[in-house]
């Protein structure tokens, strides 16, 4: 056991085995409430407890980045009473989160769309961004009204409006996201096996995991924090590379 152990520490203590950018799909709230038999509204109270901690605990960790999908585009579905209590909660959460910025050099990005969030929802993901844009602590990314295929039309547009011939490197510049790291891992709780049109780009050759935990069991446990680095470092990232190997068969000669 002691030997198993030390080859743990190991694994995570190596650069290469740690992601740099971590993006999470928040799953299953509602669900988590009610199968506790309480309003589902609660499932979203619980999904925010102890993120602070989680944000903290990766950061000391090396991780640098950390994206988390609050609102979708398809979530305006929703009915209206979930809808605007959730504006409200992200309203509430992002004004701590300039506190975060100043106190822990936090810097904040907002990605998405913010023609359909309220007036003032909109104008503070606007403060928070330019409060913490200087600052070299991590980066912590909220995807809210974000939807993975219309960042990539809205940025062929703006190719196609800035009239040059674009590489992959300079039509990044045209996305929201252009300025954050490839994702190197996405956690989706909730027993959920999709991508769900989440940051489709930046997802390239992310290695993905899926978890049965509920996200507001999730963001409370350390165990299944340990266990998403834990999992990324058993992954042989290759990108489309593959071990030197003698694939002719033929004897090499002397």
């Amino acid at each position: 056991m002691f030997r198993l152990f030390k080859k743990k520490d190991k694994l995570n203590n190596n650069p290469k085995a740690l992601p740099q950018h971590i993006a999470f799909i928040c799953d299953g709230n509602r669900r988590w409430a009610e199968n506790r038999g309480l309003p589902p509204l609660m499932g979203h109270r619980a999904g925010i407890a102890n993120f602070e901690n989680l944000v903290d605990w990766f950061m000391a960790r090396g991780v640098t980045t950390l994206t988390f999908w609050l609102f979708s585009t398809e979530n305006w579905n929703r009915s209206t009473e979930e809808v605007d209590f959730l504006m409200d909660t992200f309203y509430t959460e992002l004004s701590k989160n300039m506190e975060n910025a100043i106190k822990k050099n936090l810097r904040y990005r907002v990605i998405g769309s913010r023609t359909r969030l309220p007036q003032r929802l909109a104008d503070l993901c606007d403060e928070l961004e330019q409060v913490s844009a200087e600052n070299t602590g991590g980066t912590v990314v909220f995807a809210l009204n974000y939807g993975g295929r219309d960042e990539i039309v809205d940025a062929v547009n703006s190719a196609i409006s800035a009239g040059e011939p674009v590489t992959r490197e300079t039509f990044e510049t045209f996305m929201d996201t252009g300025d954050l790291l490839p994702i190197d891992l996405m956690v989706r709780t909730s027993n959920e096996y999709r991508v769900s049109n989440f940051m489709l780009w930046k997802l390239a050759y992310a290695e993905l995991l899926f978890v049965p935990q509920h996200w507001p069991d999730f963001v409370q446990d350390k165990k299944l924090w340990q266990h998403t680095l834990d999992e990324f470092a058993k992954r042989n990232r290759r990108f489309g590379g593959g071990k030197k190997a003698n694939y002719s068969g033929r004897k090499k000669q002397k």
